[in-house]
């Protein structure tokens, strides 16, 4: 019996959300450090809509070779993140539009995930470890 939790296909979605959410850090990042530029609109960014379909779509996150001339997949799995103007938001009279209190809301929210899916990771590492010494 297969756990799902020890599938190759497990792994590729953590590895994929761990870089989407490192990715909206420094988009975050970038934001604040231009909360006092004049016209610079916040950005954000989406990932988790992109991995959900791509997941959806395919069982398997990576190409399968049915003949042994065929070449690895060359894919980025940045593909799958866009930036994006923040919508919504006031504009100050200089046209900035970042809110410093919701870049750092973000911020706080982005490091939560980040942690509790690299505590998660590192259980089931422990786990497997643990596994392999019976």
């Amino acid at each position: 019996m297969s756990d799902p939790i020890f599938t190759h296909d497990t792994l590729a979605a953590a590895k994929g959300a761990l870089n989407g959410l490192a990715r909206r850090q420094e988009v975050i990042s970038n934001n604040i450090a231009n909360v006092d530029t004049p016209g610079y609109k916040a950005k954000q960014l989406d990932f988790e809509s992109a991995l959900k379909n791509e997941i959806k779509r395919s069982p398997s996150l990576e190409m399968a070779s049915s003949q042994a001339g065929h070449l690895s997949p060359t894919g980025n799995p940045d593909q799958l993140m866009r930036i994006l103007d923040r919508a919504g938001g006031t504009s100050r009279a200089d046209g900035n539009n970042v809110d410093i209190d919701q870049e750092l809301l973000d911020m706080s929210e982005t490091s939560l995930r980040f942690e509790t899916l690299t505590t998660l990771l590192g259980k089931k590492y422990s786990l497997l470890k643990e596994i392999t010494r019976r």
